[in-house]
């Protein structure tokens, strides 16, 4: 047998019936049938009815064979019923009477079953909208031939140690390290192996060093975080052993725990020490003091930053006073600990029974009207638990949520919850069209502005010929783009300036229309600073200016493109959003490391923003590793102990002193460094609640 035998990215290896991607897209019957309370068809989907056809014909004749009432409810309908309306009859044929005015026909054949129908439909249509909207009814299952292995069954036979490939590869990096060590060959074989072996202590070791000992090998690539991908990366440049290369590196203490950064640290140290150079961008505390040397740039950000501010040693920045990164590194300026916990509103949403990944069957109460945050060391299931149970949950719950929730038992006091979302870093939009100004609704009463002016109204423009998505105002060169595309064919597009109106989007009679001397295009280039000076007088656009202002985004411009924003920058603005809409209470904000690319003082504004937030009345939930958030969270729920197999456990819940106290956590740990001296090591305090690892 070759390598390729065992490669689900090779023909020789791939299970044949998914092809080597262990799942199937098939539809799903749970969106299929969206309303199981009301009869079919009403129970069926909006595109489902759309694209099957005789559904009454077909209805009559199951309702006659079957013996169920037209106005039975689907959920009502005995299961046996419900597989054949979806999945077909089998071989058992149907006598089908289909009316057509004065002609009635009778054919006998097997009913092949909703799925099947919705199946070949997506496959022969021609429609555009349709298969769009027949796709929001598909979901990916997990092969039946090869159980999501991905490999053909003979590959599954074959055993190393007791185990098969598929195992092994279930294994998490730790874990197949201390496989692969204790693994014993008879004398020839271990002459065979020993080259082999060699190449995988090597390749492991590597990806522990990294803080990855927690992922297993067959983790998907498009799971994992972008802290993860690079680490990954680093630990293949680590086993390259080059010499003489330049590392970059944007901020690979992403998603990383303060335990598992050390490791990081001696990575990094390794290439220096190898002989090449690692230059690293970074917020994190740790990793900037275990620089060699720091330049700090700034001193703000956008059009006020640009310049250094200081250089040298961690030492000698902390010593500047022009350093605003120095004054927090050595303590002059800080996040301040909050100084009480909010207490919430007395009611909790809980999820019971959670089992994804690696969680335990946990059960866990977030208390509402508070701002709770989740921890943990790197890979101890804290996305599991908040994103893809919580969320998902919820949001099936309160309508719209498309993407299933992970396996649970429960979801108790979600009635006490109106609206949840997830405040994520990824993208405001995926082209030029998309910024700050239009998705924050902005854009809008600026448009209403520049109608309003006396030359607008002398030639009869109203807000749509300021807008540069439809004709009429736009520069038809580039579609009110700005920018033109090029086709590259195998190499993706490149954008260009457009010649014709210089990247300004508008066409020459539009900008002629000036408010204070500057045209809209004028004004959408404006920063958020430079814009209130400008139109601090129009409340509604005011409103939304000062909440960009407040989650730091003031040197962001208001036209600026959403594909040229960072994560960080992105997440902000769907804040700033949320902040300049009318307080309603009773939200959930969900965010996952929010701190992501933010420098200390940007936290800082970053936890005003998120007080707010929660003092009207709303809850937000946090997953983070940053100190200065959980320090500043009113409960935390610490997971592990470790990652991977070894965490998905409820270590403690309580305010950031509590967890503190608590031994057993490594996140207690840390936070004993930027808390109070009165907290002291020992067991959890009285007002935790305390979860032993072996209960």
């Amino acid at each position: 047998l070759s390598p390729r035998f065992f490669s689900f990215n090779s023909p020789h290896g791939a299970c044949p019936a998914c092809s080597g991607l262990g799942v199937q897209r098939r539809f799903d019957p749970g969106r299929v049938v969206a309303h199981p309370d009301q009869p079919l068809p009403a129970a069926l989907a909006s595109g489902a009815l759309r694209a099957l056809s005789d559904l009454e014909t077909t209805i009559r004749t199951l309702a006659g064979r079957y013996g169920f009432r037209l106005e039975t409810p689907f959920a009502d309908l005995p299961p046996p019923v419900q597989q054949v309306v979806l999945e077909g009859s089998g071989d058992e044929e149907l006598e089908f009477v289909e009316v057509r005015g004065a002609h009635r026909t009778t054919s006998r054949r097997p009913f092949e079953g909703i799925l099947a129908q919705l199946e070949r439909r997506q496959h022969d249509t021609r429609s555009l909208w349709l298969r769009e909207e027949l796709e929001g009814l598909v979901a990916d299952r997990r092969c039946p031939t090869c159980e999501g292995t991905r490999l053909r069954r003979e590959a599954r036979f074959v055993r190393l140690g007791g185990k098969s490939i598929v195992e092994v590869s279930a294994l998490s990096v730790g874990a197949a390290a201390s496989f692969f060590q204790g693994l014993g060959f008879a004398p020839t074989e271990a002459e065979i192996a020993r080259p082999i072996l060699k190449e995988v202590h090597a390749r492991l070791g590597f990806l522990v060093d990294v803080g990855l000992d927690y992922l297993s090998l067959d983790r998907g690539a498009a799971t994992l975080s972008g802290g993860e991908g690079q680490r990954i990366r680093l630990a293949t440049q680590i086993g390259s052993r080059l010499v003489g290369v330049l590392y970059i590196l944007d901020e690979p203490s992403i998603g990383l725990h303060q335990r598992d950064t050390a490791r990081l640290l001696g990575t990094l140290r390794e290439l220096r020490d190898l002989g090449n150079t690692v230059v690293v961008v970074e917020h994190d505390r740790d990793t900037i003091l275990a620089a060699d040397h720091v330049i700090d740039m700034g001193p703000g950000a956008g059009v006020h930053g640009g310049r250094v501010v200081a250089a040298g040693s961690p030492a000698d920045v902390m010593l500047d006073p022009a350093s605003l990164t120095g004054r927090y590194l050595a303590g002059l300026e800080q996040v301040p600990v909050p100084p009480q916990r909010r207490r919430g509103s007395g009611w909790t949403i809980g999820v019971r029974g959670a089992r994804g990944n690696n969680l335990k069957s946990l059960d866990v109460d977030i208390p509402l009207g508070t701002m709770a945050c989740v921890t943990g060391v790197s890979g101890s299931g804290k996305s599991t638990l908040v994103i893809d149970t919580l969320y998902r949950a919820l949001a099936q719950r309160l309508g719209g949520g498309r993407e299933e929730p992970g396996p649970h038992a429960a979801l108790a006091g979600w009635q006490m919850v109106d609206k949840v979302i997830e405040i994520s870093q990824a993208p405001i939009g995926r082209t030029p069209r998309s910024n700050p100004a239009t998705y924050t609704g902005a854009f809008g009463p600026i448009r209403e502005l520049f109608a309003q002016l006396p030359e607008a109204r002398t030639r009869g423009y109203g807000p749509g010929r300021f807008s540069f998505n439809v004709k009429g105002g736009r520069c038809e060169a580039c579609a009110g783009e700005g920018m033109i595309a090029i086709e590259m064919h195998f190499l993706p597009d490149i954008f260009v300036t457009c010649d014709v109106c210089g990247g300004r989007r508008y066409n020459r009679e539009t900008l002629e229309v000036r408010l204070k001397g500057l045209s809209i295009a004028d004004v959408l280039a404006l920063t958020v600073a430079e814009a209130i000076d400008v139109l601090s007088h129009v409340p509604p656009v005011r409103q939304r200016l000062d909440a960009l202002r407040e989650v730091g985004l003031d040197y962001v411009q208001l036209g600026q493109s959403a594909t040229t924003l960072s994560g960080g920058e992105a997440q902000r603005v769907k804040l700033a959003r949320e902040l300049a809409r009318r307080a309603t209470g009773r939200t959930l904000y969900v965010l996952d490391e929010p701190t992501t690319g933010l420098h200390f003082d940007d936290v800082r504004r970053l936890l005003g923003v998120l007080d707010r937030l929660v003092d009207a009345g709303n809850t937000v939930l946090l997953i983070e590793h940053n100190l200065d958030v959980i320090k500043s969270a009113d409960c935390v729920i610490d997971l592990g102990p470790e990652g991977g197999a070894e965490g998905g456990e409820v270590v403690v819940i309580g305010t950031p002193e509590e967890v503190a106290a608590c031994e057993r956590s490594f996140t207690g740990m840390a936070l004993r460094t930027v808390l109070a001296p009165s907290v002291q090591n020992g067991g959890c305090e009285s007002g935790a609640r305390d979860h032993s690892v072996d209960s």
